[in-house]
């Protein structure tokens, strides 16, 4: 087995200042298949040291040494694919077909946007006597999570790269591998030493002291708004930059013109994907009452047909859900689903038939359900759909923007001028009309407690700019 101990620090893999180790678990086996070190501030202190040296340098490349450097680390990640789709398959446990097609896809997607952006992005222009200039941001701090771990690592990396910036990223404790794997590709790839660095470990002795580092100039966290909180807090008194795509609890509206077969069904396949682990997912259905029954049987109907099993079987759908802590909180939900009076229409407590081991869940609908109830209020991050019946589409709109987050939004109609029209009226990030899926060119990010700032795309490339205005640049 691959040594996965050390820490990718100034252009070379070292041992932590204190020993101290984790198993990391594959959720289909409850099993350890590899081990981590776990951090502390004085790795960071080391790692955020190398990224500074590294600034003035890397920060002064031209576009030209970037855009080869991009082109050089997708090259080499096309060489790696099949290894990091494996190791994200092995560690979160998205199904093999999932983590190809993507899981390992967006690390790449991510990079090709950016590429492009970078080629065309116009760094400077002339306002008058002003030259307005967009420079990198400086040293940027990464804590990301294990649900889509490569996008969620890529879609920050890539952007900061091509910007100038440099950086420190500490990835999930519980998905880290595809973290080193990534590390290895930007080493090879010719990443300057300093300019990415990896520490391993855990938000209280890696995250804090990254998030609070006088040091570090930006903060972007992708995990759940109350670790969001946290990060912010510890960056609040150096002032620095705080960009959160936090969690999501997404309506997905569907009208009465829509084609309920269609829209129920699509629904529900989207909500089980990835075993429901995906802060975006439609997890809240909304439904015309007089359609609520048979809205019912098509979902009870198109979760029978969710295969869960094995990633590496070719017939899974889903696989298991990424840790103990995650399935017996999914558990707990679906329980307090059932205490609160909802209608179990599909699925339930338990591990699904013939499984007595791994973290897997039973695909699950309730029914009945209104947004009072717990299972609508709260992020549950499993493959558990809850359908709401509206009396009119105010009513609808109301349901949806009750909620203390903004991620997303969905909606279902047999006229675009119609979803259109119920879109305009959603207080999200993202809405998604008639089933349109995700868009590396269009900014992500949400409302309220889903986060502040954007990623992905231009709106992404910018979140890693500062701007200076230089006054009599050119003659008046």
């Amino acid at each position: 087995m691959k040594d996965t101990t050390k820490f990718y620090i100034n252009g070379e893999w070292v041992d932590p200042t204190t020993p101290k180790t984790m198993d990391v678990i594959n959720p289909a086996t409850e099993e350890a298949f590899a081990t981590i070190s776990m951090g502390s501030s004085a790795d960071v202190d080391k790692a955020v040291a190398a990224a500074k040296a590294a600034f003035p340098a890397f920060s002064r490349t031209t576009r030209e040494e970037r855009i080869a450097l991009i082109e050089k680390i997708m090259e080499v990640y096309q060489g790696r694919y099949a290894e990091v789709a494996e190791t994200i398959s092995k560690e979160m446990g998205a199904p093999a077909w999932l983590s190809q097609a993507a899981q390992a896809a967006t690390g790449l997607g991510h990079f090709a946007t950016t590429l492009e952006i970078l080629k065309k992005y116009e760094f400077e222009e002339d306002r008058g006597a002003t030259r307005i200039v967009k420079e990198p941001v400086g040293v940027c701090g990464f804590i990301t999570p294990w649900n889509w771990p490569v996008n969620q690592i890529v879609c920050k990396v890539a952007p900061a790269l091509a910007a100038g910036c440099t950086m420190v990223l500490k990835p999930s404790e519980v998905a880290p591998l595809n973290a080193h794997l990534l590390a290895e590709i930007f080493d090879e790839a010719g990443v300057p030493a300093g300019v990415f660095n990896l520490v391993d470990g855990d938000g209280l002795e890696v995250g804090a002291p990254l998030s609070s580092h006088p040091d570090v100039d930006m903060m972007s966290f992708t995990g759940s708004t109350r670790a969001g909180v946290e990060v912010a807090k510890a960056a609040a008194p150096t002032v620095k930059r705080v960009a959160q795509e936090l969690g999501g609890k997404s309506a997905n509206i569907i009208l009465d013109d829509a084609d309920l077969n269609a829209a129920v069904a699509g629904g529900v396949q989207s909500v089980m994907t990835n075993s429901g682990q995906s802060c975006n997912a439609p997890t809240r259905m909304l439904v015309p009452a007089a359609k609520h029954g048979e809205a019912l049987k098509i979902a009870a109907a198109a979760a029978a047909e969710v295969k869960v099993g094995d990633p590496f079987a070719e017939d899974t759908k889903i696989g298991p859900v990424v840790s103990e802590v995650q399935f017996n909180k999914i558990q707990d939900l679906i329980q307090k689903g059932i205490d609160e009076g909802a209608e179990l229409v599909a699925g339930g407590t338990g591990r699904p038939d013939g499984l007595n081991k791994g973290y897997y869940v039973r695909p699950t609908v309730f029914g009945g359900v209104n947004n009072d109830m717990t299972i609508a209020r709260e992020e549950i991050f499993g493959p558990v759909l809850t359908i709401l019946p509206y009396e009119n589409e105010e009513e609808a709109v109301a349901i949806a923007n009750d909620t203390v987050y903004g991620l997303s939004g969905y909606v279902s109609s047999g006229s675009i001028d119609h979803a259109r029209d119920v879109a305009s009226q959603l207080r999200t990030g993202n809405v998604h009309l008639n089933g349109a899926g995700a868009d590396f060119n269009a900014p992500f990010g949400g409302y309220k407690q889903s986060g502040n700032g954007r990623e992905w795309g231009e709106f992404g490339f910018d979140e890693f700019l500062e701007v200076k205005a230089v006054m009599g640049y050119t003659a008046a």
